[in-house]
């Protein structure tokens, strides 16, 4: 007989409580070549993805697969280096798994960071960009198939994706530390590849203002369990149909690392000011 999701979150959930007995009220993702963002924790504990029961092991490039444990800014965080993706062959319940490990933890609200191509052209390599809306184009939703309602409602709203306050925040943080900030609604698609020309002029035509290959699975299980979400990426690379260049991961990792410093400064930031706000 094979375990049930609710079994599979318990065997994993304990096996991070042999090391860790906190409660993170935070969860951080962090997405390609952007892992030294977790410079900023003071760690407690590291726990490999490899020995957590049922969690996904990452295989795409920069991505450490380590869940560590500690504080940032005095408050207690549980920060994910690296993630799985569609791509690499799991399923989206697979992709979505430590999200709900993050969130019987103890997590109340997720931030999600990762690395973005840009639409438009008045976006340049290394901006910093907040999602206010997305579209899923992944062509797959983690949550068909049958419903546990002790996890989340069938249906769940997503009139606020992508929590408002925290994007307030991240605003008034960036505009504070100076830190150029572009927002609006980030689209998904499965990858690996990247996209043809014409892809470009649809995504663009659709109402989107920047792509990728993740953080929708994400925020759609952190949505279905009651968590609070707010999303900050890198712009690596440019998708100007008109301008359009082969893709260098190097040059991209590279790109991702340079951005560091501003994403932590925001991320550091939106952390500190949610100090003493209630969470419900």
């Amino acid at each position: 007989m094979s375990e049930s999701l609710h079994q599979k979150i318990d065997a994993a959930v304990a096996h991070i409580r042999k090391t860790y007995q906190g409660t993170p009220r935070f969860g951080l993702i962090l997405g390609t070549g952007l892992g030294s963002l977790s410079d900023e924790l003071e760690v407690e504990a590291r726990v490999p993805y490899g020995e957590i029961p049922h969690f996904p092991v990452s295989t795409a490039e920069s991505h450490a697969g380590v869940l560590e444990l500690g504080r940032v800014a005095g408050e207690p965080c549980a920060v994910m280096k690296g993630r799985v993706h569609f791509y690499e062959g799991y399923s989206m319940q697979e992709v979505t798994f430590p999200i709900r490990v993050l969130r019987a933890l103890g997590a109340q609200r997720l931030l999600i960071t990762n690395a973005v191509g840009g639409l438009s052209p008045t976006f340049r390599l290394g901006d910093l960009f907040v999602t206010t809306d997305h579209i899923n184009l992944m062509g797959d939703n983690p949550l068909i198939g049958p419903n546990d309602d002790t996890l989340g409602p069938r249906f769940p709203d997503m009139s606020e994706p992508y929590d408002r306050d925290m994007v307030e925040r991240l605003e008034s943080i960036a505009l504070r530390e100076q830190i150029p900030l572009r927002k609006g609604v980030f689209v998904a698609v499965a990858g690996p590849n990247l996209e043809t020309r014409a892809e470009y002029r649809f995504l663009r035509w659709i109402g989107a203002d920047v792509v990728g290959m993740s953080l929708i699975p994400e925020n759609i299980v952190a949505i279905h369990g009651g968590m609070r979400v707010a999303a900050v990426s890198v712009i690596t690379d440019m998708g100007l149909p008109d301008a359009l260049e082969p893709v260098d991961i190097a040059r991209i990792l590279a790109i991702a690392e340079q951005a560091r410093p501003k994403l932590a400064k925001l991320v550091v930031g939106l952390i500190e000011s949610l100090h003493g706000v209630a969470d419900a």
